[in-house]
C-alpha cells in the first residue's frame, strides 16, 4: 500500500531554490568560521576581517574528530538505551504513525553523571576552548558526510517517505532540504536523533568547557559566565523535558533531514549558540548585582504561555500578536546576550540571527496555517494584525 502513495513534487522552492541552497551549504559554514575567528581578536569587531586565514594544518585536528565521534557514540548509545517511553508521532500520508523513544532528559541526566566524573579526575575541560575552531571544522564535515548518506539513503525509500518540501526532482536542492522525511536504520530515527541529542546537549557541555577554561585564566567564573550557561542550561533542560513536543513542529513533520538540519543540528547550534560564553573567555565584562537581577527579570519575561487544541485564540497574548510564543523567545535572546555587555555587536549575534529565522519560520508558519484555516485565519489576520512585535511587524 505504502509503495502506491506518491508523495506530489515540491513547486514553491524556498530560500531561493538551488541556487540559494548550494551559497547556504558554503555560506553557513561560512559564517561559522568568521564568527569563531572574529571572537579571537582584540577588538571582536563584525565590521571587518578577523586578519589572516588560518592555515589548513591549525584547522584540522584528527583528535578532534575522535573526541567528536566519541561524543555522538555516547548520545546514540544513550538514545537506544531500554529507558523512558515510547510515544507516537502524527500520522504520516499512509496512514501510519511511527514510535518515537523518548528519553533525551534522562540522557542528560547520565550524561550529566559522566560529566561530573570527568571534572573530579580533572580532566583538562580547557582543550575544547583551545581548539574550538577545529572541532568547528570536524563538525562541518561531520555533517557534510551524513548530508551525503542521507541523500544516497533517500535514492532508494519509497514515494511516501519523502519529505513533501524535498521532492523537488533538483538534486542540489533536495539534498540541502532533505529528500527523504524521517530516515531511520531499523528504529533509529537519524533527524530525530539529530534534533535535540548531540548539539543541544553539546552546547550545555561547551559551555561548561568555556566556564572551566574562564576558571582557569581567573581563578573562578565571572558573574556574566555563571548567567549566561545558566540561562542556556535551563533552556536546553526545558526542551529535554517537553521532547515529545517536537514530534508535532515543522522540522519532524514537514522537513525532511538533509544537509540543512544535519549542519545546523551538529554544528550551527552548539558552535554558534555557544558565542556568548566563547566571547566573555577572552572579554571578561564585569556585571554589577542591580545589572544580574535586571537581566534575569529580562529572562523570565520568556515564559509566555502557548496555546492549546485546534482554535484560534483571539484573547491574551494571542489577541494581541499572532506569535507571542515568538516575541517570547526574542526576549530570552536578549537577556542571553546582555550579560556580555553592550560594547560588541559580536554576542548579539544569536539575537539578530534569530530574529531572521523566526520572521522566515512565522511566514512558513502562516502559509500552513492559511492552507489550514482557510478563511477562519484571513478573520483572524484581520483582527489581529501584528505578527511577532506588537505596534510594528
Amino acid at each position: 500500500m505504502a509503495d502506491k502513495i506518491k508523495t506530489p513534487r515540491t513547486k514553491e522552492l524556498e530560500f531561493g531554490g538551488s541556487l540559494g541552497a548550494v551559497a547556504l551549504i558554503f555560506l553557513l559554514p561560512g559564517t561559522v568560521l568568521y564568527l569563531l575567528l572574529t571572537c579571537n581578536t582584540d577588538d571582536a569587531s563584525v565590521l571587518r576581517l578577523p586578519g589572516p586565514l588560518p592555515s589548513l594544518e591549525s584547522l584540522w585536528n584528527p583528535f578532534a574528530l575522535v573526541v567528536l565521534l566519541g561524543w555522538v557514540s555516547l548520545q546514540a548509545l544513550l538514545y537506544m538505551l531500554p529507558m523512558g517511553k515510547i510515544a507516537e508521532g502524527i500520522t504520516l500520508r499512509d496512514n501510519t504513525r511511527l514510535k518515537y523513544k523518548i528519553n533525551a532528559f534522562q540522557a542528560s541526566l547520565v550524561t550529566a553523571i559522566v560529566t561530573g566524573v570527568a571534572v573530579v579526575l580533572r580532566l583538562p575541560f580547557s582543550y575544547v576552548y583551545d581548539h574550538f575552531l577545529q572541532f568547528a571544522v570536524a563538525s562541518a564535515l561531520l555533517s557534510l558526510a551524513l548530508s551525503f548518506f542521507l541523500y544516497i539513503k533517500s535514492l532508494t525509500a519509497q514515494e511516501s517517505a519523502l519529505a513533501p518540501g524535498g521532492n523537488s526532482g533538483n538534486a542540489l536542492y533536495d539534498f540541502f532540504i532533505g529528500h527523504e522525511l524521517n530516515p531511520r536504520i531499523g528504529s533509529f530515527d537519524l533527524k530525530y536523533f539529530c534534533e535535540l541529542r548531540p548539539g543541544l546537549i553539546g552546547w550545555c557541555l561547551i559551555n561548561l568547557c568555556f566556564l572551566m577554561k574562564e576558571i582557569e585564566l581567573r581563578g573562578s567564573p565571572s558573574l556574566s559566565m555563571i548567567l549566561v550557561c545558566g540561562f542556556q542550561a535551563l533552556y536546553v533542560m526545558d526542551a529535554l523535558w517537553h521532547e515529545e513536543a517536537i514530534l508535532t513542529t515543522m522540522d519532524i513533520a514537514h522537513d525532511g533531514f538533509g544537509f540543512m538540519l544535519a549542519f545546523g543540528d551538529l554544528c550551527w547550534v552548539p558552535f554558534t549558540y555557544s558565542l556568548q560564553a566563547y566571547f566573555l573567555v577572552s572579554h571578561a565584562q564585569e556585571l554589577s548585582t542591580l545589572a544580574a537581577v535586571v537581566i534575569i527579570l529580562i529572562n523570565g519575561l520568556e515564559t509566555i504561555p502557548t496555546a492549546t487544541g485546534k482554535r484560534l485564540l483571539v484573547s491574551g497574548w494571542w489577541g494581541l500578536v499572532r506569535h507571542p510564543n515568538y516575541l517570547g523567545d526574542l526576549i530570552m535572546a536578549l537577556a542571553w546576550s546582555l550579560p556580555c555587555g553592550v560594547s560588541h555587536i559580536l554576542p548579539y549575534f544569536y539575537v539578530i540571527y534569530f530574529t531572521g529565522l523566526l520572521v522566515h519560520r512565522e511566514a512558513r508558519d502562516e502559509h500552513q496555517c492559511l492552507k489550514k484555516y482557510g478563511l477562519a485565519w484571513q478573520e483572524y489576520c484581520r483582527r489581529v494584525p501584528y505578527r511577532i512585535f506588537p505596534y510594528i511587524y
